[in-house]
């Protein structure tokens, strides 16, 4: 069955849900997609997953300690910002 055909079934069937139950119908349906989307965010993420596994042991510890230190600026000029009274 194509997808165009399952959408038709769908859309007859939720014709049929009796009003009462249309708001506890869409919390299902808008939970059933998100929790969709999120798994298909999850994989574009973990393509990405191991892309540092041939840096070397070197290269790492300068990178995670570039890192530590590029968070460390950016939350302290943010501290600055939020206890100034200009």
């Amino acid at each position: 069955m194509h997808d165009s055909e399952w959408r038709m079934k769908v859309l007859k069937e939720v014709q049929q849900i009796p009003d009462a139950k249309l708001a506890q119908l869409y919390e299902m349906i808008h939970g059933f997609r998100l929790s969709s989307e999120t798994n298909s965010h999850n994989a574009a993420i973990m393509q990405f997953a191991g892309c540092w596994s041939d840096m070397s042991d070197e290269a790492y510890g300068e990178f995670s300690d570039e890192i530590a230190i590029r968070r460390q600026q950016a939350f302290s000029q943010r501290r600055n910002r939020e206890t100034s009274i200009d």
